[in-house]
């Protein structure tokens, strides 16, 4: 029962205190502020943009003369005179010469930054020799330098020779350099967005930006942010002011002498009054009274608000490793947090009763999973070998009426002694080999036998009836009584480190059908209305239910005939039985 708590008690009411205790001075603060806020010098700010935005438009000019030089020297190249309509010139020295300078322009394309491609178009032979360090798939690469071809092919005496050229492509605007020797035309091109890269370290706040314009001031990017802003640039190189939607900017541009474009910022006036020394000044004094109230504000939240969600999380984390017995101690708190923790404590009490149930209960359905699938009998099994004796009773053959009985009593002996989930491989091989002598007196002649097992692996448990249950189907699928078939049993492993051993049935039979081996392999359930093949999935649910997920396994391929193959992981105490037999063995 929760006692009755006045009015301020009450997390939402201490909650909505503590905030406004922390809000109203920061908003007194500044307001004062704003009454000391004075016009700016923008001139000032303005030229210091100004000199950051000349000096990377320098170093933009120096790689694109860097690109231009080196196109002119590659224009100059022996090779491209093999590229050139010369009828004398024999293929495979085309072929060379083409290689020796794709060679040349890539070596050159990973030392330049910006350009996008290095490019040698030879007319003659409709050939384009490039670099592609461009576009984000084959296609789009293709699609840019099929369209350069055009370019080159349609109008290449409107290019201007030797200078950088702004150009518009179907998706992307590309800045191209072209120099033409004879029908062979060298260039470069560049997308656009790379020019502009180097000013986006520059802060220009939120709604800067950096634009790319013609010769004439039109722009090339951030066409859509213009629009919206409704900007219009001048053809202006000074300074000026203009006004968008949402600020007012100052307009920045710097031609460039090596092309026929202009970088434009546009720098936000708000982030020029954000930079000035006053402001600058105001906001460390915002900083350190923030820090200072944030202080008192963790100070005043910690025993009300930190210290019973701490409480909550440790709990949580204890519960999460799986401590049911964890719970919150009942201490004086906001009245939510005292809800919260009986809440907490009462909810966990029922979950550790109802995980105990459920643990009990499927434990207790596993068992009886595990015993019903053990117990299966295969009834025709049974009546057969009661006909067997009864046929022999009628021969008086009681010698094999005696032998038939007592190896029918070993089996049903075997199959009803043992409430356990596993086995002796030692017993288990016992009780197969005496199915198997059943079987030769129901089918004499009809099959042969051969058990590889080294003794050491007799300790290792297995589950009871897992090898009794795939020799009977192979007998059942795989014997042809008009010939006899061979089969084999073999246990081994693959490495001598290794935790797990292999349990090998095959035959010499025709082997598993094609539709039957792809459902098997599937894990697919393959049990007929007459409940024919219940044993391969009796044997593969139960290796589900007594080991790990993925510990164990169970494979079926046709080699010679069919074969099964079983992985059963060992367990440490399997592991030194094997190793006590290896080392008795050697001492012996």
């Amino acid at each position: 029962m929760f006692h009755n708590s006045s009015f301020w008690n009450s997390l939402i009411v201490k909650l909505f205190l503590s905030i406004c205790f922390i809000l109203v001075p920061l908003i007194v603060i500044l307001i004062i502020n704003s009454f000391y806020s004075v016009d700016v010098i923008r001139n000032q700010v303005a030229q210091s943009n100004k000199k950051m935005l000349n000096l990377h438009k320098n170093e933009i000019e120096k790689q694109l003369k860097s690109i231009g030089d080196f196109v002119y020297q590659l224009s100059n190249q022996a090779d491209l005179l093999l590229l050139q309509e010369n009828k004398d010139t024999e293929y495979n020295d085309y072929v060379e010469a083409k290689l020796r300078l794709y060679r040349l322009i890539s070596n050159q394309a990973n030392f330049s930054h910006p350009v996008d491609s290095l490019f040698i178009h030879a007319p003659y032979y409709d050939d384009m020799i490039y670099t592609q360090k461009f576009g984000n798939s084959y296609t789009e690469r293709l699609e840019i330098s099929n369209e350069i071809k055009q370019l080159l092919n349609k109008e290449s005496g409107r290019i201007p020779n030797g200078k950088w050229k702004l150009w518009q492509g179907k998706h992307k605007n590309y800045l191209l350099y072209i120099i033409q020797n004879e029908d062979i035309s060298v260039g470069a091109w560049i997308h656009v967005d790379k020019l502009i890269t180097p000013f986006k370290h520059i802060n220009y706040g939120e709604l800067g930006r950096t634009i790319l314009t013609t010769s004439d001031f039109s722009p090339i990017n951030h066409t859509k942010f213009l629009q919206t802003e409704g900007i219009k640039l001048e053809d202006k190189l000074h300074p000026y002011l203009i006004k968008g939607k949402n600020d007012r900017f100052i307009v920045l541009s710097e031609p460039s002498s090596y092309a026929d474009f202009n970088i434009v910022a546009l720098i936000p006036e708000q982030v020029i009054l954000q930079e000035l020394p006053f402001i600058q000044r105001i906001s460390i004094y915002i900083s350190i009274g923030s820090i200072l109230l944030l202080i008192l504000f963790v100070v005043l939240m910690r025993n009300i608000i930190l210290t019973p969600v701490l409480q909550i999380v440790r709990a949580m984390k204890k519960l999460r490793k799986g401590d049911l017995k964890v719970r919150l101690p009942k201490t004086k708190s906001s009245t939510e947090f005292e809800m919260m923790n009986d809440s907490f404590n009462r909810m966990i009490s029922d979950i550790h009763h109802l995980k105990i149930d459920g643990y009990e209960q499927k434990i207790n359905l596993q068992k009886s999973e595990l015993k019903h699938l053990q117990l299966q009998i295969n009834p025709h099994f049974f009546l057969n070998s009661l006909n067997i004796i009864y046929n022999l009773a009628t021969l008086k053959d009681f010698a094999l009426i005696q032998q038939m009985s007592q190896s029918l009593s070993n089996y049903f002996r075997f199959m009803f002694k043992s409430n356990s989930y596993f086995v002796g491989l030692e017993d288990e091989m016992k009780h197969t080999l005496n199915y198997l002598k059943i079987q030769e007196l129901r089918f004499p002649h009809a099959f042969t036998y051969h058990v590889d097992i080294h003794p050491k692996w007799y300790r290792v448990k297995v589950p009871p009836l897992i090898i009794q249950s795939l020799v009977e189907n192979t007998i059942k699928y795989g014997l042809n009584l008009d010939d006899s078939i061979k089969i084999m049993i073999k246990v081994w492993q693959r490495e001598p480190e290794d935790d797990y051993i292999i349990i090998q049935i095959s035959d010499t039979g025709e082997g598993f059908s094609d539709e039957v081996l792809s459902l098997l392999n599937k894990d697919k359930s393959y049990i007929t209305e007459d409940g024919d093949r219940v044993g391969i999935w009796n044997i593969r649910r139960r290796l589900e239910l007594l080991y790990e997920k993925n510990k164990a396994s169970i494979d079926f391929e046709n080699q010679i005939g069919a074969t099964i193959t079983i992985k059963l992981p060992l367990n440490p105490r399997d592991l030194d039985s094997v190793k006590n037999h290896m080392k008795n063995t050697m001492q012996d």
